[in-house]
């Protein structure tokens, strides 16, 4: 058995309306306030009153119901299968797997109480360019991490190890919030802004992902050599037979992991690779691209390859995307399926979505593309990297395209997203989408830059880290993806980044200027 199930979802405590009823009222209120407002109504303040006591976000999740057989059924997995050691998972502001590993025979005890660790290990515990740390200082509290029995899984790698998904909340003790839901936790921020927004619409986010990665050499002292291990034959079945041992080995432990792979190809650079599994709803696929990513890079361990995700690690060929394909559901049915006569067209609901994501595409861009390399990607032109806020069927030159019927690919994205970041933002902006009724337009079927020479406007997205991080701020709608402390800690984490990329002598600058004069 690979996973143990919960009966019921932990997504929002029982009884968490007393912020939202303090805080909704005002309709003036951007949605990206009520988001962040939402966020807080789930994240500690009141969420259940028993008499002159406070139950906390911490004790209604350990109450849920099912928790208790699904903790015990875990257990007896452990035993039966002798699993020794386990990882207890988060994930961080940039996307990077956190946590800690306990041995195995502590299960239910942590399980029941869960595990300590800094506030800054949601920062990758990074200092800033001052020597500061990022988000928080060494003087904050200490989260505490509950697994997620349902979330089990014996590495296929390594049968003697487990690993399992965990949410954060603030620690118990504490004067203001204490066992709250930590805001900085874009895992479980993606959970209950994805549970706000089928409560607000009747609707979910079923998304699947593109994951292209690139497969470089290593050195003799395994470091990778930034050199591809295929040539740059774009679907050339003899560039995928070379990685062929790395694919069966990623497509064993994926299978064993709960993903299912359905389709894969060689990219048109160096070593790049994409291989495909299942859409689902969006936490879902979160949580797989995640386990995906770290598949990876086992594979590479043992195989000798670099598993790379780095945006754009070489100029003049394509970079590594992560194309969203997404659409919105009401129960089983897909509201993105054409309503008329035109078999591309989608819904209305679809069209509305649409507009949303057209008007926010900016600041999305600042989440799906959140590194200083993501812009090479977007300046290095000719590789079909989409730079205007536009849409059409089928048109690789605009910021969305209708995939196929019931579905679109937002591509303003790369393999460095953070998927948990990029579903929220993009939840946020169909939703103002919905609620606004946003007309996206007619669909734009000329190549984008033809369309532009004939004097059609199109907005650019930003063209580098720090122009989307001013997008970003100034977009209510989308700093609702981000609310509580992960605004905070976002902002700081990236604008150093910024900062540490525009601060540094680059060989870029030797070779243009060390000769510059007389």
């Amino acid at each position: 058995m690979a996973r143990i199930r919960v009966a019921t979802p932990h997504i929002l405590p029982a009884k968490s309306t007393w912020r939202r009823e303090q805080v909704g009222g005002t309709e003036a209120r951007t949605l990206g306030a009520r988001a962040c407002d939402a966020a807080r109504a789930t994240a500690g303040h009141k969420p259940e009153t028993k008499g002159e006591q406070l139950t906390s976000d911490l004790e209604t999740f350990l109450s849920e119901d099912g928790r208790a057989d699904a903790v015990e059924a875990v257990n007896r997995q452990i035993v039966d299968q002798g699993v020794e050691y386990m990882y207890y998972q988060f994930i961080s502001v940039t996307g990077r797997i956190m946590g800690k590993g306990i041995p195995a025979a502590h299960w239910k005890r942590i399980a029941g109480t869960g595990f300590q660790l800094v506030y800054g290990s949601t920062a990758n515990l990074f200092t800033d360019r001052h020597g500061n740390y990022i988000g928080y200082g060494p003087e904050a509290r200490e989260l505490v991490g509950i697994p997620e029995p349902e979330t089990f899984n014996v590495l296929p790698w390594d049968p003697k190890t487990a690993r399992v998904w965990c949410t954060l909340f603030r620690g118990r003790e504490e004067e203001v919030d204490g066992g709250a839901f930590l805001t900085s936790d874009c895992r479980g921020n993606l959970k209950r802004i994805h549970a706000k927004f089928t409560k607000d619409t009747g609707l979910h986010l079923r998304a699947g992902t593109e994951p292209e990665m690139m497969w470089l050499k290593v050195d003799a002292d395994g470091k990778p050599t930034v050199e591809g291990k295929t040539k740059p034959y774009c679907y050339h079945i003899d560039q995928f037979s070379e990685l062929q041992p790395l694919i069966h080995k990623v497509m064993e432990y994926s299978k064993a992991m709960d993903l299912d792979m359905i389709q894969g190809d060689h990219e048109d650079a160096p070593g790049q690779l994409e291989l495909n599994f299942m859409f689902d709803h969006a936490d879902k696929t979160a949580d797989r691209l995640s386990t995906y990513r770290q598949i990876c890079r086992q594979v590479g361990r043992e195989l000798g390859a670099f598993a790379c995700f780095m945006p754009k690690p070489f100029m003049g060929v394509s970079a590594n995307g992560c194309h969203h394909n997404i659409s919105l559901w009401e129960g089983d049915e897909n509201k993105f399926m054409p309503e008329g006569d035109d078999p591309q067209m989608p819904g209305q609901i679809g069209l509305y979505a649409i507009g949303g994501i057209i008007k926010h595409l900016r600041a999305l861009t600042c989440l799906s593309s959140p590194t200083v390399n993501s812009y090479r990607r977007l300046w290095d032109a000719g590789f079909w990297a989409p730079i205007f806020a536009d849409w059409g069927f089928q048109n690789r030159t605009t910021g969305l395209r209708i995939s196929a019927p019931g579905r679109f690919e937002y591509r303003s994205v790369d393999s460095a997203v953070n998927p948990y970041l990029s579903f929220a933002g993009l939840l946020l902006a169909m939703q103002d989408g919905i609620e606004n009724k946003l007309d996206p337009g007619k669909p734009e079927e000329r190549n984008i830059y033809e369309a532009i020479a004939g004097g059609k406007e199109v907005e650019r997205i930003p063209t580098s880290l720090g122009e989307a991080l001013d997008a970003l701020e100034a977009d209510d709608v989308v700093m609702g993806a981000l609310p509580g402390d992960m605004g905070r800690v976002f902002m700081h984490y990236k604008r150093d980044e910024w900062e540490r990329f525009l601060a540094t002598v680059s060989d870029w600058d030797i070779e243009e200027y060390l000769d510059i004069l007389p």
